[in-house]
């Protein structure tokens, strides 16, 4: 009963001599909570400022968006009736400078009262309903200076929008509904609402969007009314968001990177767990008299147990308070960097929730990996603890600390997994970095094995070097788990960022069409098509009537309380391009089912992407029914299609059979295939010739797509470099925790005759070998995980990027050399005289 309070004083008085052998203890587990700390205190903010921010991000607190069509009289005087109310109109459509230069813009008509909640600011300061008045005979637009740079126009230029001539009032300082806008293809033009019928863009079937913001009655109850409003229009077909979820898709961002980056820093901090258990090691290795002596004196083997458990859990709530400072001023340290990207305020602050899960997360792994050693200490006995140096013992611990040790590492896993928004992702990394774990230690443990079985050589250096590698106290296998673990992980971002940078830029540029060209006119198809055609260099024109639905039923039950499979959500979000095709598009899969009779004539039949009907649990011969133009259709599954996007050909998930959409107003959109060269006379004869056809480049949108990744792709990096400096940390932790015995054996040499030369390349050809090893492991386990997000979650073609594996393997050969040779160069220093006399 007194052997807890006898164990907390005598921790307390090992307490008295210092850190020393806990640095890099300390250091791994600070570095590990820190990331994960950051991470949830990070992105709690920048949902904190989402929340914060809704009404302003909405532009109100509902929005009702129609797409094709504007609210009907009735649905009109409803919303009008609701509260403070303004209609928004947005489009694509093409911006024409005097010069001839051009540029997609997304176009967004504004009445008199916008914004209900934000503020719009200008550049230089002004009125921004005055500047959108008419002047000197034309209206006035606010642009993005991003469009201005492109059409090298300034204040007081003109360019011109479908059939009517606008003057550029100013530049778009701060637009406070951005972040309502999902996806964008090109710079804002902002436009008085009342100027746009002139520009003759505004025609039945355009691809149009009507935005009805609408700002409630303080106190109405926002359910309440959501409830009135399903009830008084059914079959509306409007895609309703309010201020609880003013900007969804920045939201399931946020959520994405914050699962992804904890779970990176949460690898971090398993590495980690390895400089503790090599940590404890070390400073109980330098405590072989101190536990001899406890033992010799009738110490219980609990009481030493206990001791140093004690000893190591203070230690490990010292590097949890240090990670938890650094992660909790995160959010403030990148408030600057982050305000510059993003369209809304992150809510700085302290959150509990993260820093508590960050610090469990790191005192279960300072428990799990410390049992371990602490154990075997517990039950080696005394005499054995003073040979200790010479001759380290192997044994394992006893079965209840081996199944203590488990239950640690479980909790951990467990808590990795409850935690987590996505669950099955978070238990396939678990499991991933399980057998990555496992993986590695097999490996580290086999380069002993192989080192101690292999013949001995005649060259004395490699023999020295080989013997390093299974010698007593050697930190092979450390070193193999803790750089591998690190360097997987680093592979497996290069990779993965490289192949979607390469699909995007790389290969489908050679694939792709030029150009998508949307709101071509029924009656304009032929003619658009000749114009195409007569320019010199423009290939195969691909053209197919187009619309927009959404689902609104699967199987006659209302997609709301359908639970889809988080890769095809999508879905069910939003309106969906669809069309109809008497006969399969170009190059379709059939993978179920067969295609109807080009005559068909009957009830509604569809074909079906086959990834979202398997998302949707559905399959032939099920029924999807869709609002479209406010009219709900009904169709049957008639065959699933295989579809592969990286093509950026004219894929629909959706396409009807013939009967049911040709009476409704719909454009088409079309696809050129164009040399280099041709590109923008295509764009010139297109859009001369058609002031309602808006060209969509698709060489500029894969560049602005390659950039967003590219800067994520930074922030993952940052992030992964983190586990890689653990495992430097480890390494080191290895070389303090070997270090007596090296300067032992680094006496003995010199004393043998060796040089310092002689006796650095042995280490030199050592750690070579490691480091080697390592890269290849970490190689193939990094390559193999890309691998899988690739080709199963991405859906996507795979490329091996060689670039990735060899920059991994000379980052591991030079950080593994370089740090063994540090720990060397050190051991090396010593003096022989005094070792000597003191042996």
């Amino acid at each position: 009963m007194r052997s807890g309070p006898l164990a907390l004083r005598l921790a307390r008085r090992e307490l008295r001599a210092g850190l020393q052998g806990f640095r890099v203890f300390l250091a791994c587990i600070a570095l590990g909570v820190a990331a994960i700390a950051g991470v949830g205190s990070l992105s709690s903010a920048l949902i904190g400022g989402l929340r914060a921010d809704g009404q302003t991000l909405l532009g109100g607190d509902v929005e009702l968006r129609l797409t094709h069509r504007p609210a009907d009289p009735e649905q009109r005087a409803y919303i009008d009736g609701a509260g403070r109310t303004i209609e928004i109109v947005e489009l694509r459509s093409m911006a024409h400078a005097d010069d001839g230069r051009r540029s997609l813009v997304e176009l967004k008509g504004v009445p008199d009262g916008y914004p209900l909640f934000g503020q719009l600011r200008v550049q230089g300061g002004g009125d921004p309903v005055a500047l959108l008045a008419v002047r000197d005979g034309l209206p006035g637009a606010l642009a993005e200076p991003a469009l201005l740079a492109r059409l090298r126009l300034g204040v007081g230029d003109s360019l011109r929008i479908g059939d009517s001539r606008y003057r550029i009032a100013g530049a778009i300082a701060h637009e406070p509904d951005r972040g309502a806008d999902a996806f964008v293809l090109g710079p804002r033009l902002l436009v008085s609402h009342d100027s746009l019928a002139a520009t003759g863009l505004i025609r039945e079937g355009s691809l149009i969007r009507y935005r009805y913001r609408i700002a409630l009655p303080p106190g109405t109850a926002l359910e309440g009314w959501l409830d009135d409003l399903h009830e008084a229009f059914p079959q509306a077909g409007w895609r309703i968001r309010d201020v609880r979820n003013g900007a969804p898709g920045l939201r399931r961002f946020v959520d994405r990177m914050r699962l992804f980056l904890t779970l990176v820093g949460l690898t971090a901090l398993l590495v980690g767990g390895l400089g503790v258990a090599n940590a404890v090691k070390g400073y109980l290795d330098g405590k072989t008299g101190t536990i001899a002596t406890l033992k010799c004196l009738g110490a219980p083997a609990g009481l030493v147990f206990r001791l140093y458990l004690l000893l190591v859990m203070l230690l490990a709530g010292l590097g949890v308070a240090i990670g938890l400072a650094v992660g909790a001023l995160a959010p403030l340290a990148l408030s600057g960097l982050l305000q510059a990207y993003l369209p809304f305020n992150a809510a700085i602050g302290l959150y509990w929730q993260p820093l508590l899960l960050s610090a469990a997360f790191g005192l279960l792994t300072a428990f799990a990996f410390a049992v371990w050693p602490l154990a075997r200490a517990r039950e080696v006995p005394a005499g054995a603890l003073f040979r200790d140096v010479a001759a380290p013992s192997a044994g394992r611990p006893k079965l209840r600390f081996i199944l203590l040790t488990g239950v640690a590492l479980a909790l951990l896993a467990g808590l990795a997994i409850v935690t987590a928004e996505q669950k099955l992702f978070a238990v396939w990394f678990v499991c991933g970095a399980a057998a990555a774990m496992l993986a590695f230690l097999g490996a580290g443990h086999g380069i002993v094995t192989l080192a101690r079985r292999l013949p001995r050589p005649r060259n004395a250096l490699v023999r020295l070097a080989l013997t390093n590698l299974h010698r007593p106290g050697a930190a092979t296998v450390s070193v193999v788990l803790s750089f591998g673990l690190g360097l997987s992980v680093l592979v497996a971002v290069g990779s993965l960022q490289g192949n979607i940078s390469q699909q995007i830029t790389g290969q489908l540029p050679k694939q792709a069409p030029a150009f998508f060209f949307i709101d071509i006119l029924p009656d304009q198809v032929e003619t658009f098509t000749r114009t195409a055609l007569e320019v010199p260099g423009v290939g195969d024109i691909t053209r197919v009537p187009s619309l927009r639905a959404r689902i609104v039923k699967v199987n006659g039950v209302p997609a709301e309380q359908i639970t889809p499979t988080p890769d095809v959500a999508w879905a069910l979000r939003g309106d969906r391009a669809l069309t109809y095709s008497a006969r399969p598009p170009r190059d379709a899969l059939i993978v179920e089912g067969r295609w109807w009779l080009p005559d068909y004539q009957g009830p509604p039949l569809i074909s079906l992407d086959a990834v979202v009907a398997r998302g949707l649990g559905i399959g032939i011969g099920d029924t999807l029914t869709m609002n479209i133009l406010g009219r709900e259709i009904t169709a049957s599954i008639a065959n699933l299609r295989s579809i592969d996007w990286s093509t950026l050909g004219i894929n629909f998930v959706i396409v009807f059979a013939p009967g049911a959409l040709e009476a409704a107003p719909h454009t088409y959109i079309a696809t050129a295939e164009a040399s280099p060269a041709a590109e923008i006379p295509l764009q010139t004869a297109i859009t001369d010739a058609f002031t309602n056809v808006t060209a969509v480049r698709v060489r500029e949108v894969l560049e602005s797509a390659n950039k967003i990744l590219q800067n994520i792709g930074i922030a993952v990096r940052g992030t992964a470099v983190i586990t890689l400096i653990a495992g430097v940390l480890v390494l080191a932790g290895a070389m303090a925790a070997g270090h007596r015995r090296r300067v032992f054996e680094a006496v003995v040499l010199k004393v043998l005759g060796a040089t310092r030369g002689r006796v650095l390349a042995t280490h030199l050809l050592e750690y070579a070998i490691l480091g080697l090893v390592t890269a290849l492991l970490a190689a193939v386990v990094g390559t193999l995980a890309a691998y899988l997000v690739v080709t199963e979650v991405l859906q996507a073609n795979w490329l091996f990027l060689p670039g990735a594996v060899a920059t991994t393997a000379g980052l591991s050969l030079a950080l593994t050399i370089g740090t063994g040779l540090a720990g060397t160069w050190a051991a090396l220093r010593q003096r022989p005289a005094p070792l000597l006399r003191n042996e």
